[in-house]
């Protein structure tokens, strides 16, 4: 299976592009954000990031109603805040060198996703290998995370981040069982039990054990 195009990225507007694929794609297939790319890189700006950075809520609701795009407006208000973030890192110590910092591939996932919106495990692994970073061979990672990827690819596999997220919500809360019912109680009473003979209401006669008497003569003194 042949995996995503890599590239070796000359600043960080790469970094900012590479990542927001895997934001656009969380829930979707890969062939609607490939199909759509040309138009969301134009939109973006060729992902300036410093331009990116500076964007209002006005901006991002232009976006949202740009045909060149796939127009959700979470993942496009993703793509403003990340690539704060990623500034941020480029300033104070540079993004390269804080991937490389890390040592243990699963501690550098769990910081991306804790950092950047609408990243999470695939989005993760998609990034850093398309950046050329050390990742995990694909097979290992997907049965490390559960994840039967098949002979389809990458691309069914990550079936997106953002359903799958709310997927495991929905599994952690799970299904509340109904509360068992109990039976009704009086007050200071048993339980009554259930009746077989004939209701109440209207109850068969019952013989009268003593003769009917007759009438009644006076005795002669």
């Amino acid at each position: 299976m042949e995996g995503p195009p890599k590239i070796k990225p000359r600043s960080i507007d790469d970094y900012l592009e590479q990542l927001s694929k895997g934001v656009f794609q969380a829930g979707m297939s890969w062939r609607v954000v490939e199909a759509k790319w040309a138009g969301t890189r134009a939109a973006f700006q060729r992902f300036k990031v410093e331009r990116i950075a500076r964007m209002g809520d006005r901006e991002i609701d232009s976006l949202a109603t740009d045909t060149r795009l796939i127009r959700s407006r979470p993942k496009i208000a993703a793509v403003v805040h990340n690539a704060r973030e990623l500034l941020a890192l480029e300033r104070a110590e540079g993004f390269k060198k804080h991937l490389d910092s890390f040592t243990d591939y699963e501690a550098l996932a769990t910081d991306l996703k804790k950092r950047f919106k609408f990243v999470g495990d695939s989005g993760a692994y998609h990034f850093l290998y398309t950046v050329s970073h050390p990742v995990p061979d694909w097979r290992d990672w997907a049965k490390a995370h559960g994840m039967n990827w098949g002979g389809n690819g990458a691309g069914k596999a990550a079936a997106g981040d953002g359903a799958r997220g709310a997927a495991r919500t929905t599994a952690r809360r799970g299904a509340k069982a109904p509360p068992a019912t109990r039976p009704a109680q009086s007050r200071g009473r048993s339980v009554p039990r259930a009746r077989t003979a004939a209701p109440r209401g209207r109850q068969a006669a019952r013989p009268r054990s003593k003769t009917p008497r007759g009438p009644k003569s006076r005795a002669r003194r």
